[in-house]
């Protein structure tokens, strides 16, 4: 597992590990793909990259009020979003980043550690 704790003075969510399809945030440990806000982590029901779905997405569009920014941790390698789900993020006002898990998880804690507005749904990585 891949060690990438950060500083944490807001004691915000912070993603320490990753790898072995599962994660270490927070002090703890979640097994399978995860969706991270600053507050919580909640367990994702996605496997792989076609499995990402507006609906697969619910509990972030849930949270669009608190959100400006959803990364995406595409696994193993970066992938295009698909349009219409492009799409209906932008309606729900969150733009959306994609990328592989590792950067997606660096990325979410140094967005984390500056108190932006940003949740990380990350597909685990082997």
């Amino acid at each position: 597992m891949v060690d990438i704790t950060p500083p944490n003075p807001q004691a915000r969510q912070i993603v320490e590990g990753y790898g072995e399809f599962r994660f270490r945030i927070a002090g703890l440990a979640h097994q399978g793909s995860v969706i991270v806000f600053p507050e919580r982590t909640i367990p994702w029901a996605v496997a792989n990259f076609e499995e990402v779905t507006e609906a697969s997405l619910a509990p972030v569009f849930a949270a669009a009020t608190a959100l400006d920014l959803v990364l995406l941790g595409c696994g193993a390698g970066m992938r295009p979003v698909p349009a219409e789900l492009r799409a209906a993020l932008r309606r729900a006002g969150i733009a959306v980043e994609t990328m592989d898990t590792g950067a997606a998880c660096r990325t979410y804690n140094v967005l984390a550690a500056e108190e932006r507005r940003v949740a990380a749904a990350l597909i685990a990585v082997g």
